[in-house]
């Protein structure tokens, strides 16, 4: 039995736990991957990493700029640019912008974040229900073959970090939610997007280290199939191979959202990028595709957290809370420590990420 469990190893899930946690909370945390943090996530391919979600971050808002400060500090991010670039009109602009990564992958941030914290990895939350002790019993699925199979966990209090389709899909049900909760929760939509990571041989680092000018990221603001290009391998400190990843687009990734030709996929979207980039884009050694179906909050609701009231303390936090993305997230996870915390102890909690 814990005081809470926390939903979603995500920035609001784990900035929740970790603040319940260090003021003295019990506190345990589901997910249905492997690893922490979320969309800020790395894979590792053919013995590179590649960060196929969050492309870095930047000082946008004091949740993020505490963050970076931390991490920083801590030799986790550095700076990877103070130029981006866009792509408009057949032009490339430049505009200053301070990006910080993680040599080591992005999802290092998550890494830290979960530092200390009861994760339970490769378990998907089946169903909710009040047991006649009012406590919330939390029914889980395995989602990896490798795990032990523990089938259930107890809880004063409930914190939903996920995604609003994914928290509909045992919200919505006799738990006792409100028509008005469960609304707030069916009106908040997501764009798709696909993600390809592609390395190249390296004799074509000759050819980035003389781009003029050089680059390390380009969006593509007005393009109906590309939305961004990074230079992945730049972020690293011994880089074996160029690599890159491509986001595309909010429209292509609804037309090829539910392929099951997922390198073919990936294949356009490098031939588009070599379009306007570098010829040879097109032609990498390997590529792997990720398909992310809640990649961007396109309608959050204007709050921090969203308590379902009138039952037991349960609430729902992440980038369907505020606007900012990582920012949100952040902000929400810090709201939903605070509101859970007001429901059970009032313990003093610490808001710093230190």
């Amino acid at each position: 039995m814990f005081d809470v469990v926390a939903i979603g190893a995500g920035m609001a899930g784990l900035i929740c736990a970790r603040q319940l946690r260090l003021a003295g909370y019990s506190v345990a945390v589901v997910e249905k991957s492997r690893g922490p943090g979320g969309r800020v996530a790395t894979r590792r391919v053919q013995g590179s990493r590649a960060d196929h979600g969050a492309r870095y971050l930047e000082r946008r808002g004091e949740a993020v700029q505490a963050l970076i400060d931390v991490l920083v500090d801590r030799q986790i991010l550095k700076l990877w640019t103070d130029i981006v670039a866009e792509f408009r009109q057949a032009e490339m602009f430049s505009i200053p912008s301070d990006c910080y990564v993680a040599p080591a992958g992005m999802n290092a941030v998550g890494k830290y974040i979960a530092e200390g914290l009861d994760i339970w990895y490769g378990r998907r939350v089946k169903t909710l229900a009040r047991t006649d002790s009012q406590m919330w019993r939390i029914s889980l699925e395995v989602t990896d073959d490798n795990l032990e199979t523990p089938q259930e966990l107890f809880a004063k209090a409930v914190v939903v970090a996920i995604p609003a389709p994914q928290a509909l899909m045992f919200l919505d049900s006799e738990i006792g939610c409100s028509r008005d909760f469960l609304d707030k929760l069916r009106s908040v939509e997501y764009d798709p997007c696909m993600t390809v990571m592609a390395g190249y041989s390296a004799e074509r680092e000759s050819d980035l280290s003389n781009l003029n000018p050089q680059w390390k990221s380009v969006s593509f603001p007005d393009n109906s199939d590309l939305a961004w290009v990074g230079w992945d391998s730049s972020k690293r400190l011994d880089p074996q191979q160029p690599v890159f990843v491509v986001h595309s687009s909010a429209s292509f990734a609804d037309r090829h959202l539910e392929s099951t030709d997922l390198p073919t996929v990936g294949q356009e979207l490098l031939d588009r990028t070599s379009e306007y980039l570098m010829p040879w884009l097109n032609q990498p050694e390997w590529l792997q595709v990720h398909r992310w179906r809640y990649a961007f909050c396109r309608n959050p609701l204007p709050v921090s957290c969203l308590p379902a009231e009138g039952i037991l303390p349960l609430v729902c936090a992440g980038d369907l809370c505020g606007e900012g993305q990582i920012e949100a997230a952040l902000r929400s996870g810090l709201a939903a420590a605070s509101w859970v915390n007001s429901q059970l102890q009032n313990l003093p909690l610490d808001s710093s990420f230190k």
